[in-house]
């Protein structure tokens, strides 16, 4: 196999055949060449072979330097090794191995990332525990399976010591297993080190969800006869939760089912070899404390990973505070930080991954006017490496009417992608917010200020380079503490620990919502029709990568402390990729249920082997030795496209063109290429001719044969002269039948 690179030899066989110095080297030209095919076994006839031409194609997928790799419930989808399963004597499944290009489906999955990220380098592995009620002194985390019965699998499964049928199983939803089992210890100990012997960085990531299933009679902390179906776990909370009538919170009882839910569990209680962790303690003890422990342990037996979290997006706890306005969950995490440094040692990076609206601080919606940068021991905490962020901030507020102008934020469309790099750091979150659900809708947006104070930055969840570099005062009652918090302006990088948008209809007005039909948290974002779109994601990450790679972010990186960027493009870790390869996922929903979900998910399979519209122009004039051409305007993504035969780099644009509706035009002696609805130069009103009882706009449609484009001509009498017209060039579409009007 010759995968067209640039500097590929000719192929031996052909050149033993042609004769040396014969042999063209087909440089740029990906090629197969096959000997001694065994042409008998298929009626001396040449089957049908079919390949997959993957090429990573635009900025972004050189951008992309980490990524998060789900599912973390999968029992064995992260062995390197097939598993197989004996249904009946003669009858085998494969457990893990879905595409034949590979031995297992990690492998195969990764074989495809790293083809289309050529500028990997280090990849978060997710595994899962499950909790199983949103009240912080009842929940467990526990290890969960599938189903109980080991009979038939060549592969035995335990985890923390325990085999299968020790283990509860997860909850059944629409006839299935409403998630995967716990990976056992040992496929996630060979999952670190076939990772790390590819060439990348590992972050082990310990994941908590919560299998709630439908129609329990759990009691609500929120309110309610029972707990919604399996939610997020930044809803496990005290009980009554915060705002609830007689709330534990600010009183001891919140301290006291904090230390519940983090169980007794102590490094002596763990005992480690190469291939398993087991639990020596109290084997009714399962706290978070057993859990993070746990993989911590598990780390050092893989030989060491190169990050570790010691949790994500548990904002339900670190906000809970006890009588003396302490907040005791967050001690925990400082707590685990520094035991986890004893396990992995000073060259392992370990952050926590709070959620976008929980990292910067709390303020309570009761009226005090408190104000706590309650995280900010565990920033501070000598053990904690960097401030780790989730972030899913929203980028835009785009509705179906914006269509026809007036979006507030001066975007062109939903997609816009100077205006969702612009807002990154403006917009709701940093200049406004909507108060109230009911002004959503109406576009009623508050300002944020800080009043006497003078510090909006203490409420804008966006300003992270404001928070990042000043000190930090507690405010009770609305008064400024005298001495500041423990955090040390700009004393230690800002990482992304996830950062993603759904591939959904106005993605960015919302990023951090999924579709899950068995969810309560199941959502599409803001004003969005629920439709699937690959340009949204695609958008949202450039928008991130474009903002955060250049100079205007570096935030001065000789005077930080640490010598480095507050956020160094190489540590936004994208969520996310999955180890089922695609289309192995999400076709087989027999195997799979949630692959209805992908289609609307934040997947990264199937759409970084796609390629957008903008990304496609400028690698076909790349092709041709052609000029970049602007084409920030230009909307739309595909799965692929193939010019099979030699032509000319017009020829291979305008099938591109007719499909999306692009206009084309030149401007500065550059090409500009944007849909219809949004191309074109701006005319004075006053150089028009106008015509009394004509159209407002009228499209001229030549034929090929006629000249290379066709024009938009303004010929309208209009009752007041509009402040602009925009007139714009229209390819014509060879398809349809000329029409001479």
């Amino acid at each position: 196999m010759h995968r067209g690179t640039g500097d590929q030899m000719p192929d031996p066989l052909i050149e033993a055949k042609q004769g040396e110095g014969n042999a063209p080297a087909y440089r740029g030209t990906a090629y197969v060449v096959i000997e001694r095919f065994p042409i008998d076994d298929y009626g001396r006839r040449i089957p049908q072979f079919q390949f997959e031409v993957m090429r990573p194609v635009g900025a972004l997928n050189g951008q992309i330097r980490s990524v998060a790799l789900i599912p973390g419930s999968t029992e064995y989808g992260l062995l390197p090794r097939p598993v197989k399963l004996t249904v009946r004597p003669g009858e085998d499944v494969m457990v893990n191995r879905h595409m034949l290009s590979a031995a297992s489906d990690i492998e195969a999955s990764l074989d495809e990332l790293q083809a289309l990220c050529p500028r990997l380098e280090a990849v978060a592995l997710v595994v899962t525990w499950f909790g199983d009620d949103l009240r912080a002194g009842h929940c467990r985390l526990r290890p969960m399976v599938t189903q109980n019965d080991p009979e038939g699998l060549s592969e035995t499964w335990t985890v923390s010591g325990l085999a299968r049928d020790e283990v509860p199983v997860v909850s059944m939803s629409e006839g299935g297993p409403a998630y995967g089992g716990t990976p056992s210890d040992a496929s996630v100990i060979e999952a670190i080190k076939l990772i790390r012997a590819r060439g990348l960085k590992v972050t082990l990531y310990p994941f908590v969800m919560m299998d709630v299933p439908a129609e329990n009679m759990l009691p609500n902390p929120y309110g309610g006869a029972s707990q919604p179906a399996y939610p997020w776990r930044g809803r496990i909370t005290c009980d009554p939760a915060p705002g609830a009538t007689g709330s534990a919170d600010k009183a001891a009882a919140a301290r006291m089912q904090v230390e519940a839910f983090a169980g007794q569990a102590r490094l002596s209680d763990f005992a480690a070899t190469d291939e398993e962790v087991r639990f020596t303690g109290d084997a009714d003890d399962w706290g978070y404390r057993r859990f993070l422990l746990h993989y911590a342990k598990l780390a050092e037996a893989a030989g060491g990973v190169d990050g570790f979290l010691i949790g994500s997006e548990l904002r339900g706890l670190t906000v809970l505070r006890d009588g003396e306005n302490r907040f005791p969950f967050v001690e925990v995490l400082a707590e685990l930080a520094g035991e986890v440094r004893g396990v992995l040692g000073q060259e392992t990076l370990i952050t926590y991954g709070a959620d976008w609206s929980e990292y910067f601080g709390h303020q309570p919606q009761d009226g005090s006017g408190d104000v706590f940068f309650h995280l900010d021991p565990l920033w501070a905490h000598e053990a904690v490496d960097a401030v780790g962020i989730d972030n899913y901030m929203p980028l835009s507020d785009w509705r179906d009417a914006d269509h026809a102008g007036g979006n507030p934020d001066g975007f062109l469309g939903p997609y816009d992608a100077a205006g969702l790099r612009r807002m990154i750091t403006s917009g709701e979150g940093y200049d406004w917010f909507y108060a109230d659900a009911g002004d959503r809708p109406e576009r009623r947006r508050t300002p944020i200020t800080d009043g006497a104070h003078g510090k909006p930055w203490v409420y804008r969840y966006k300003d992270i380079a404001s928070w990042w570099s000043n000190p930090h005062f507690d405010r009770i009652g609305g008064v400024e503490a005298a001495d500041p918090t423990a955090w040390v302006p700009k004393s230690k990088p800002v990482i992304f620990t996830e950062i993603g948008c759904a591939a959904v209809d106005k993605g960015p007005n919302q990023p951090n919502v999924f579709p899950d039909p068995k969810s309560s948290e199941n959502a599409a974002p803001y004003f969005s029709s629920g439709g699937m779109s690959d340009l949204a994601q695609r958008r949202f990450l450039a928008a991130h990568y474009g903002h955060w790679s250049s100079e205007d972010a570096a935030v001065n990186p000789v005077s930080n402390l640490y010598g480095g960027r507050m956020v160094d493009p190489g540590s936004i870790c994208v969520w996310a990729w999955d180890a089922r390869p695609f289309p192995a996922f999400p076709l087989h929903g027999d195997v799979w249920s949630d692959g209805r979900n992908w289609s609307c998910g934040h997947w990264l399979n199937g759409r970084l082997s796609g390629v957008a519209v903008d990304d496609l122009i400028n690698a076909i004039l790349a092709d041709f030795g052609l000029s970049a051409a602007d084409t920030d305007g230009a909307e739309g993504s595909l799965a692929g496209y193939v010019v099979a035969d030699p032509g000319t780099a017009r020829a291979a644009l305008e099938p591109v063109c007719d499909l999306f509706g692009l206009a084309v035009r030149e401007d500065a002696g550059r090409l500009v290429f944007s849909t219809e609805t949004g191309a074109g130069a701006t005319v004075e009103p006053a150089a028009l001719v106008v015509e009394e009882d004509a159209p407002v706009i009228e499209r001229v449609r030549d034929p090929d044969s006629a000249l290379p484009t066709g024009v938009v001509v303004v010929i309208a009498r209009v009752s007041a002269p509009p402040s602009r017209i925009s007139v714009g060039t229209i390819r014509p579409r060879v398809s349809r039948p000329f029409d001479n009007s």
